[in-house]
C-alpha cells in the first residue's frame, strides 16, 4: 500500500477502471455546519490518494470535483448518504452514479445489525480496521502518519466489499432494489441538507 497526499486538488489523469472507492473526513456530523477536509480515494489497486482541502479551496479543487461528477465513473462509499451531501454542499456536484456498501449490507446482511464499516470489512474481506483516528483534527494544515493510515484504510477495501456483496444481493434477488436504493441517494442526500435530515417523510 501506499499513500499519496495531495494538496488542494487530485491531480490531472487519475487512473482508474470505471470505478474509484471514495470517503471524507469532515469537522463534524453536520455537513452544513462541519466543513469538508479531506477525500480519500482509492481506484482498488492498493493505493491510496488522500486529497486535502483547505476552507476556501473547494472551487480550486477541479479535478477532484470533475472525477466525482463524472456519469461514466461509479463511486463507491460506505454511508453514501452521508458524502455525498457533503460534496454537494462543499463542492457543488450531484456526485453520481454511486453504490453504498452499507445499504447493500442492509439488505443482504440481514442476519445481523452490525453494518458498520469495520465490522462489514472485517467480515467480508478479513481485514481489521483500526478506526481510533475517528475523531481527530482533520483541519490540520499537516495530517499525522495516523491521521493519513486511517483515511487510506477507509477506502482501500471497498472495491473488496463491493463484490462480495453484489454475490450476496445477486443470491437473494436484491440487486434491482439496491441499485433503486443508490439511485435514490442525490435526492436524500439533497433532503438532509434542507432540513428532512431527522424526519422519515414517508412514515404516516
Amino acid at each position: 500500500m501506499t499513500i499519496f497526499l495531495h494538496k488542494g486538488d487530485l491531480p490531472a489523469g487519475f487512473k482508474h477502471n470505471g470505478s474509484v472507492a471514495v470517503d471524507t473526513e469532515t469537522l463534524g456530523l453536520k455537513p452544513a455546519r462541519d466543513r469538508l477536509c479531506l477525500v480519500q480515494i482509492s481506484a482498488g489497486d492498493g493505493d491510496a490518494h488522500l486529497v486535502q482541502i483547505g476552507q476556501n479551496g473547494y472551487d480550486a479543487a477541479v479535478n477532484l470535483k470533475a472525477l466525482m461528477a463524472d456519469t461514466a465513473v461509479l463511486k463507491i462509499f460506505h454511508f453514501a448518504r452521508f458524502d455525498v451531501a457533503v460534496m454537494r454542499h462543499y463542492l457543488n456536484i450531484d456526485c453520481a452514479p454511486v453504490y453504498c456498501t452499507k445499504i447493500a449490507s442492509r439488505l443482504c446482511r440481514t442476519y445481523t445489525d452490525r453494518h458498520g464499516l469495520k465490522e462489514v470489512c472485517r467480515e467480508l474481506t478479513g481485514n481489521d480496521l483500526d478506526k481510533g483516528q475517528q475523531s481527530s483534527n482533520w483541519a490540520a494544515e499537516d495530517l499525522t502518519e495516523g491521521q493519513k493510515a486511517y483515511a487510506a484504510s477507509d477506502v482501500l477495501y471497498l472495491h473488496a466489499m463491493k463484490e462480495k456483496l453484489d454475490e450476496m444481493l445477486a443470491s437473494q434477488g436484491r440487486t434491482a432494489l439496491a441499485q433503486s436504493c443508490f439511485d435514490f441517494l442525490s435526492t436524500r442526500a439533497a433532503l438532509d441538507l434542507q432540513g428532512w435530515d431527522d424526519q422519515d417523510i414517508f412514515a404516516h
